[in-house]
């Protein structure tokens, strides 16, 4: 769904984690450990808030650390394991490192690439990550740049971020759009000038108190159709 008539961006910059990774596929670590499912989305959504937290407290905030520290706790505090936290640490450390992308990434970017756009990505966490990431899918023939926020000591939705990836690919921020599944992002983008589209799997309304994307979809193929047709 479209909501705006803005041309198509020169860039299209992409969130990584959950937006490109397949975070589901950690639930079966989870369930190998004796934790529930669901702690998975619990600690990631820990990791986002404790992150955007020390941002807003004016300190830096490493990912990979927040990460390992907010699972300890979690799986300290966890009755019921099958192994001690420590080692479930790093099982799921270890699964987390080997994520795939979800399988309409890698279609949705090649038909992206062909319509003429420039594509770069634009993490929280280490631009290692991504890069290993699309790596190991075949896909990174197709992203140009992978970038980060530790450039700029700031996470998105702050505006630096977003900034930063507009100096780095020598284009106004009008000229690009963020695709995330994440709402926080999408507004983040927004109020620093960048379009938006957001990645919707799981076919849920758009919550309120957010700005709305400039361009809702179900996946990064129906997204490529989008940007094939407006160009």
């Amino acid at each position: 769904m479209l909501h705006t008539e803005r041309r198509c961006p020169r860039v299209v910059v992409l969130d990584v984690n959950e937006t490109l990774s397949d975070m589901g596929a950690l639930d079966a670590s989870f369930a190998r450990i004796g934790a529930p499912a669901h702690f998975r989305a619990t600690w990631f959504a820990g990791v986002l808030r404790d992150g955007f937290a020390l941002n807003m407290a004016g300190e830096p905030a490493d990912f990979a650390a927040l990460a390992r520290c907010g699972l300890r706790s979690l799986l300290g505090a966890l009755g019921g394991l099958v192994v001690e936290p420590d080692d479930g640490v790093e099982i799921i450390l270890s699964a987390m490192a080997d994520l795939p992308l979800h399988p309409d990434v890698k279609p949705g970017l090649e038909r992206i690439a062909a319509a003429g756009a420039r594509i770069v990505t634009l993490s929280n966490g280490a631009a290692s990550v991504a890069t290993a990431l699309l790596e190991r899918a075949g896909a990174s023939e197709f992203v140009e740049q992978r970038l980060s926020v530790d450039a700029v000591g700031r996470w998105k939705p702050a505006p630096e971020p977003y900034r930063y990836a507009a100096e780095r690919c020598e284009v106004d921020p009008a000229e690009m759009m963020l695709v995330a599944v994440h709402p926080w992002d999408i507004t983040g983008a927004a109020r620093a000038g960048l379009c938006t589209a957001w990645i919707n799997r799981s076919q849920l309304p758009y919550p309120g108190g957010f700005q709305s994307p400039d361009v809702e979809c179900e996946s990064f193929i129906a997204l490529a159709d989008v940007l094939a047709a407006r160009r």
